[in-house]
């Protein structure tokens, strides 16, 4: 038992994470997308790569994984992480008002190219069964990959989010046609159970998670924040893949229930680490399918039937959004990013060729076209977004659809109340921030629009959407904290207010020259409001001491800034 383990998990365990060591930085370096790397190196580890080198060099062993099955679960864990991470991004929400676009754009683009591959595979020769089984496992495309490289926040990312939807939607009664064993009354009970399974996940995600997720963030533990997330996904993938529904659909149904607390920003950021490290596995197994040697004894017709099918979904993708009045720049875009296959390409063919849809040498070669696929996407996305910027410029400099401004306190203790107070008097928009979860939910109940997060972890700027706040307020008493929020979004937004609680005027002009529009130091306030008090109830006039307030504050101001070692004009995103 020991040495089996010592032999193949562990030894997996360290070529993997010693090739992600490797690739990680040295593509960062190049500028290439690391999805690249980890395809490359799959296929040079795997079994068709030094793997098949081993009898003759034993030796290899020790850097190569000779059986892709070890390591396969935990590609599909990376999968599940993945359509979780997506439902996170999105909420209930945002997921009915995309309802046509997915079951419209969606359907249209998966009938539409299921049909145009397969007529032309028929034409080519293929038997009508394995033409149509081709078409629809073809006319996928990966959610894996797309959705990292381009996210939800564009229009581009919205249209394949739609689409990939979808086609993840499809995969169910895809694999379930495959099954000769199977029955419309089968089907029908799949369909029932799915949905009662669908509805006691809403249901139980109501009632349970805010519980859940607020005991765990009363611990303060980063590591039970992340156990109950998971605990969470693998429960959800596990309910709908016993009623049939498949695994993915319920990570993603955990993703938008959790998308409706809370918490969802804090599960975000813990449990992104992982997420990229289960992709980066899968990727690997991508890579373990690309057969070098078969690649290059066919390369001309490997290559053929890559170029066809990256051309035909592209076009049609192209010619689909564009009759939907998309703009020119998103449906190349769009068109490009998604015209590689899909990792459920590959499940699709596994489960054609098991049930004797199509043939052996079908599904190895469709498999080898998938994988060369797969390993180009981020090429195809990098060269789709450079015509679009060519044929388009404007629409690209819109950049993501703008949240309605409203000012970010971060941290929303008295401080952070009074400032919400202050804002709500004028009718301006704001959300609270606290890492307290008793902080957020007291909040909550007196009336504030409060979230829970740890500003302390992950990247602010991109949780939170920074860029579309009308200003930022950091109210922690944390100097050091402060200082390092101030200055990581002073440099994400040159021109963004932040206004910083200073514990003194030093720590008033570190935030300063941090980047903080306005600093304003507990002391001198003080200092300043007994200042006045005193002066009015002596019996100086109210007008004059007010106007004498208000000169001393910006004497200590400009000291302040000097001591900052700034000039006489303040920090970028000072008063415009």
């Amino acid at each position: 038992m020991a040495s089996e383990l010592g032999g193949s998990g562990i030894r997996d365990a360290l070529v993997i994470l010693g090739a992600a060591g490797v690739v990680i930085p040295a593509f960062a370096r190049l500028k290439i997308s690391p999805v690249i790397g980890f395809i490359l190196v799959g296929a040079a580890i795997g079994p068709a790569g030094l793997g098949a080198l081993v009898p003759q060099h034993p030796w290899l062993e020790a850097v190569t994984i000779t059986d892709r099955a070890r390591i396969e679960p935990f590609a599909e864990s990376g999968i599940l992480l993945l359509l979780f991470a997506i439902g996170l991004e999105l909420s209930f929400r945002r997921l009915w008002a995309m309802k046509s676009a997915v079951f419209g754009l969606g359907g249209l683009q998966m009938l539409a190219t299921a049909t145009l591959v397969g007529s032309v595979l028929l034409l080519a020769g293929a038997t009508p069964g394995s033409a149509a089984v081709l078409g629809l496992a073809l006319a996928m495309s990966s959610t894996a990959l797309v959705m990292p490289l381009v996210g939800t926040g564009t229009a581009t990312g919205r249209a394949a989010l739609a689409m990939l939807l979808f086609q993840d939607l499809s995969l169910v009664p895809i694999l379930f046609l495959l099954d000769a064993k199977g029955s419309a009354g089968e089907l029908a009970q799949v369909v029932l159970g799915g949905a009662a399974a669908v509805a006691a996940l809403l249901i139980a995600g109501r009632l349970l998670l805010p519980m859940l997720f607020a005991q765990a963030a009363r611990t303060k533990s980063p590591e039970l924040f992340l156990a109950t997330s998971l605990l969470v996904v693998m429960l959800a993938s596990l309910a709908t893949g016993a009623a049939g529904l498949g695994a993915i659909m319920g990570a993603l149904i955990a993703g938008l229930l959790i998308a409706e607390t809370d918490y969802h920003s804090e599960v975000e950021v813990i449990t992104a680490p992982l997420r990229g490290l289960a992709l980066g596995i899968f990727l690997i197994t991508v890579g373990m399918r690309l057969d070098v040697a078969a690649l290059l004894a066919r390369w001309p017709a490997v290559l053929s039937a890559t170029l066809a099918i990256l051309a035909v979904k592209s076009l049609l993708i192209y010619l689909l959004l564009r009759w939907r009045r998309a703009r020119a720049a998103t449906a190349i875009e769009t068109g490009f990013l998604m015209a590689s296959p899909s990792e459920l390409t590959l499940i699709v063919l596994g489960s054609a060729f098991a049930a004797g849809a199509i043939s052996a040498a079908e599904a190895s070669f469709w498999t080898i076209v998938t994988a060369l696929g797969l390993t180009v996407t981020p090429l195809l996305a990098a060269l789709g977004g450079k015509l679009s910027r060519q044929v388009d410029p404007d629409a690209l400099a819109a950049g993501p659809d703008p949240e309605p401004g409203q000012t970010l306190i971060l941290g929303f203790g008295r401080v952070g109340r009074l400032v919400a107070d202050m804002l709500g008097t004028h009718g301006r928009p704001y959300v609270g921030v606290d890492g307290d979860v008793d902080t957020v939910a007291d909040a909550r109940r007196a009336g504030y629009r409060t979230v829970f997060g740890d500003v302390s972890r992950g990247d602010i700027v991109e949780r939170f959407r920074c860029g579309n706040a009308a200003a930022v307020v950091l109210t922690m008493n944390e100097p050091v904290l402060t200082v390092r929020l101030t200055r990581a979004i002073r440099q994400a937004c040159p021109e963004l207010t932040i206004v910083a609680r200073a514990r003194d005027n030093s720590h008033a002009a570190e935030l300063y020259k941090a980047g903080a529009t306005d600093a304003v130091p507990e002391t001198m306030e003080g200092s300043l409001q007994m200042s006045e008090a005193v002066l009015v109830d002596i019996g100086v006039a109210m007008g004059p001491v007010i106007a004498s307030i208000h000169e001393k504050r910006s004497e200590l101001r400009a000291a302040i800034m000097l001591e900052g070692e700034l000039a006489e004009e303040p920090a970028l995103g000072r008063r415009r």
